[in-house]
């Protein structure tokens, strides 16, 4: 099961996909989602309602998400959570895509350090050396970066 680990770079540039069109309310904003046109109605979650007010951070980050802001142990947390739109809601991150010399695009990993590949050689490499890493081991994505590319793939 995917968890985010809520590091925000995700949202770091959909400032521009996001608008928001009218605040109705105090914590409420009508919205429209730029890339599908849909208009929907984000509420800031209760919990996050001091995190919200606090603008310095998203100001020091003019393309991120408007309603992308910093919390507790360096999280960067979305404040309508509750109500995101679907493809917010949809998303899966990528934090590593597995190049051949070529330049061709064989896997990626996502957020949880789960690999995504129909490439069998790439598919050995994880299955023998990297699936023992613990996905939470300090230095985990460079570990596995590193023996992704003694093994002769690139990584971006």
């Amino acid at each position: 099961m995917f968890e985010c680990r809520q590091c925000g770079e995700c949202c770091m540039y959909l400032g521009d996909y996001l608008v928001i069109e009218h605040e109705p309310a105090p914590f409420e904003f009508e919205c429209c989602s730029v890339s599908t046109g849909t208009p929907f109605l984000a509420r800031i979650d209760p919990d996050k309602h001091d995190l919200f007010r606090e603008r310095s951070w998203i100001e020091r980050h003019p393309h991120a998400c408007r309603f992308l802001r910093p919390s507790a142990g360096g999280r960067i947390v979305c404040t309508i959570h509750e109500t995101s739109p679907i493809q917010c809601k949809a998303y899966r991150c990528t934090v590593m895509r597995i190049i051949t010399p070529e330049g061709d695009i064989v896997g990626r990993v996502t957020g949880t350090l789960a690999l995504h590949t129909e490439d069998p050689g790439l598919r050995r490499i994880w299955e023998s050396v990297i699936s023992s890493i613990p996905s939470d081991a300090p230095g985990a994505e460079d570990r596995i970066a590193g023996i992704i590319r003694e093994s002769g793939y690139l990584v971006a």
